[in-house]
């Protein structure tokens, strides 16, 4: 016999504060999360103003400390980062105050690391469009401006 647990929205109420409080969420996740658990739409909207008001939920904060995770750990781009945020649904305003999470210097040292690291790992290939290519492939994925790419591309494989 298969059994759906159903919760009362007090007890859904603490297990999302839980899950807000192991990480940072957007409102986007969490609303998911409280479909997920069969919660109807009135439900939902209680919580999320209990999340609000009371901290848990804070689109600003999860927007500065998803810039800051993703581009220290996964060395992300403003470009893909920007994509990733406005996904979750993030306003501008919001996208606009964590980009300055990441300072000029950190972001060009970054990506100069980043290309140099990716060079070493494509000195097999000889000929020189190829590379560049690969090289250019690498960096605009990782969502890095294009003028910075290319400009790269032609400084490191003359």
């Amino acid at each position: 016999m298969n059994t759906v647990k159903t919760y009362t929205v007090e007890e859904a109420k603490r297990s999302i504060e839980r899950y807000c409080a192991y990480q940072e969420r957007c409102h986007q996740e969490v609303t998911s999360k409280l479909y997920n658990m069969r919660m109807i739409p009135e439900a939902i909207d209680v919580i999320m103003v209990h999340l609000l008001k009371h901290d848990f939920l804070n689109e600003t904060r999860f927007a500065q400390s998803y810039v800051r995770g993703k581009f220290n750990i996964k060395k992300w781009g403003r470009q893909r980062l920007k994509q990733e945020l406005k996904k979750r649904d993030i306003g501008k305003y919001n996208i606009d105050l964590a980009m300055k999470e990441i300072s000029e210097s950190d972001y060009l040292e970054t990506f100069n690391a980043l290309a140099e690291k990716r060079l070493k790992s494509i000195e097999r290939e000889t000929d020189k469009w190829k590379k560049r290519k690969k090289l250019a492939d690498y960096l605009l994925y990782r969502g890095w401006e294009s003028h910075l790419v290319y400009d790269k591309a032609a400084e490191l494989i003359p």
